[in-house]
């Protein structure tokens, strides 16, 4: 394969592929803050055992009852990060697991009153931070939608990229 010429960027260009890049890093650094956020939720009212990404799957889990495969299927989690922290999840009591009926090697996962009550601190946190992101003024209604709708159109970009190009 010829390595191409590289010609340089119009100005317009250079500028977006700057904001392009401080976004992604944005997201990276929020994800981390994010992690760190739950982890000092849980220091503060005495949970030790379990750690935020641990924490994160069991209030994405909820009410379901949910194999592996639909975890990643929903882009949540990466494969062997899943299979590892469900595993983990189980020996701690925070999740009942079951084959399923149909294909034996299929196991089913849903959370353990322990696990709800994980489940609950994290929404609670999420709660009490969406009340205060409004009521400070920091994010409205308008703002975060847009955010969200924002990443979602990234998400889909990234997604076909994925699927049709490579």
């Amino acid at each position: 394969m010829a390595l191409q010429e590289h010609t340089p960027m119009p100005a317009a260009e250079q500028a977006f592929m700057a904001s392009y890049l401080d976004a992604l890093a944005l997201v990276e650094r929020l994800h981390r803050l994010l992690l760190d956020v739950i982890k000092d939720e849980f220091e503060r009212v005495g949970v030790l055992e379990i750690n935020a990404v641990q924490a994160l799957l069991l209030f994405n889990i909820g009410d379901n009852e949910v194999t592996a495969g639909e975890l990643k299927s929903r882009g949540y989690y990466q494969g062997s990060n899943v299979s590892y922290n469900l595993k983990k999840l189980v020996e701690m009591d925070y999740m009942h697991h079951q084959r399923c009926e149909i294909d034996r090697r299929s196991v089913r996962v849903r959370l353990t009153p322990k696990g709800r009550e994980i489940r609950d601190i994290v929404s609670g946190l999420f709660e009490r931070q969406s009340r205060e992101l409004s009521e400070r003024e920091i994010l409205d209604t308008g703002g975060i939608d847009l955010i969200a709708a924002s990443l979602r159109r990234v998400e889909r970009y990234w997604s076909d990229q994925i699927r049709y190009i490579y």
